[in-house]
């Protein structure tokens, strides 16, 4: 006589007839529900850290590559500088400070469009910390709204209201024989607009160079995108672009020593 065969049994000894290695459909679905959130969440951080990067970028500071000699010994090309995006303050425009602007329709009347798919491929490098967004400068205050700028005196000096300045940043000092400009120009400053000159005057397309051109080379403040603070990349070259004093100072009548003007290494602990 054969033996019985439990019905709860079938082949093989220690096989449960209806057992299942599958996850059950709750399971698989719940699995779904968290991927789908997780990815909302990446999502939502990418979102939320491109935002306050772009504030913080478009309100606070900003990088700008110099693609230009123009402001040598002060700025070399290819540094990368921090610019204060905070600037102008309540002080206004200050004759001496380095600043970047936009010159766009001022300071770059006659030069050709590119299109806007090239401007904003450009605006996207920037972004990323490739060059800088077209039509963009770097140059020093000379000037600001009211005051008459010329040049040159007996000493072959820049002056500003009849009174000379001084210049320990220029690449190459102002003397009888290497005149601060040798272009000779006398302009009165509107209100609202600053003149620009850059520290290597030889080499340096500025101000100077659009006169007569509409609005004489002189940049409308709602232009500024701010003053450069530092220089940041390379990181051999990293230094803090000091502040000249109030803007008497930088004048013969309350100048301060070359030292204070002079560009400081930042130094490595910082």
């Amino acid at each position: 006589m054969s033996a019985s065969t439990s019905p709860e049994s079938s082949g093989d000894a220690g096989t449960t007839r209806g057992s299942s290695h599958a996850h059950p459909p709750a399971v698989g679905a719940g699995r779904r529900r968290v991927r789908l959130r997780l990815w909302h969440l990446g999502v939502l951080t990418v979102l939320v850290a491109v935002l306050a990067a772009t504030a913080v970028r478009t309100l606070v500071i900003d990088v700008y590559t110099v693609d230009q000699v123009s402001m040598q010994p002060t700025l070399d090309d290819g540094e990368r500088i921090l610019v204060d995006r905070s600037y102008p303050d309540e002080d206004g425009v200050r004759r001496g400070d380095v600043v970047v602007f936009d010159g766009t329709g001022s300071f770059a009347p006659y030069q050709r469009d590119q299109g806007a798919m090239v401007r904003f491929v450009q605006h996207i490098g920037h972004w990323f910390g490739q060059g800088s967004p077209p039509q963009t400068y770097v140059k020093r205050v000379i000037g600001v709204g009211g005051d008459t700028v010329a040049c040159c005196d007996a000493q072959g000096r820049v002056t500003v209201g009849d009174e000379p300045l001084e210049e320990p940043y220029l690449l190459q000092p102002a003397t009888r024989s290497t005149p601060a400009s040798e272009q000779s120009f006398e302009v009165q400053v509107p209100e609202g607009r600053f003149w620009v000159m850059g520290d290597n005057r030889t080499e340096s397309v500025d101000s100077r160079a659009l006169l007569g051109a509409p609005g004489g080379g002189m940049i409308s403040e709602d232009r500024l995108i701010g003053r450069a603070t530092d220089v940041f990349l390379p990181w051999s070259s990293r230094r803090h672009l000091a502040e000249l004093p109030a803007s008497e100072a930088v004048r013969t009548g309350g100048q301060a020593s070359a030292d204070d003007h002079e560009s400081q290494e930042i130094p490595d602990d910082q």
